[in-house]
């Protein structure tokens, strides 16, 4: 279904889906709505339904540093032009835990910063040593190929360890 809906130019109908994919339209519907609960951007119009062509860029990053580089670290991103859509740790008995942050601007940084600081809670990445993963979007490739090149600079960036299920920085991965 995203197949069909990524190649299309224009909006492809609920039946034309069904008939193309041999089920039901209401299985059409149902498959749409876990779609976009899965974050995918498909738009219902009234000639059928679409992908949003201009979805941002997307990729996630393992990171390691202490509390202390926190907010350096999470600036960086926003700097660049990324949003941080989420923060996960790849635990070795809870399998992945993640949390959303939809972190943009530095502001958005700074609030979150001064919650945790608050002390109620703590950040995911304190269950792993310090290793955890972002999800980032941008508006290109060329923008996440800065903040990873960044993140390295920094030594931001940490190796994947065996017991981790992927390589994210592979294309074919995300």
């Amino acid at each position: 279904m995203l197949d069909i809906l990524r190649n299309a130019k224009n909006p492809v109908s609920g039946t034309a889906l069904a008939e193309a994919l041999a089920v039901s339209r209401q299985v059409v519907v149902q498959d749409i709505a876990l779609l976009r609960a899965g974050k995918q951007e498909i738009i219902s119009t009234c000639k059928g339904y679409i992908m949003q062509k201009n979805s941002p860029c997307q990729r996630i990053f393992k990171v390691n540093h202490t509390d202390e580089q926190m907010e350096e670290e999470l600036n960086l991103y926003v700097d660049f032009g990324g949003k941080i859509e989420d923060e996960f740790v790849y635990h070795k008995v809870y399998d992945v835990i993640r949390v959303e942050m939809g972190l943009k601007s530095r502001r958005d940084v700074k609030e979150y910063i001064e919650k945790l600081k608050s002390g109620i809670s703590k950040s995911l990445k304190d269950v792993t040593s310090g290793y955890h993963y972002h999800t980032v979007t941008a508006d290109s490739e060329e923008v996440l190929d800065q903040i990873q090149e960044e993140l390295q600079k920094r030594g931001f960036l940490a190796e994947l360890r065996d017991y981790e299920p992927i390589d994210f920085w592979k294309e074919d991965s995300v």
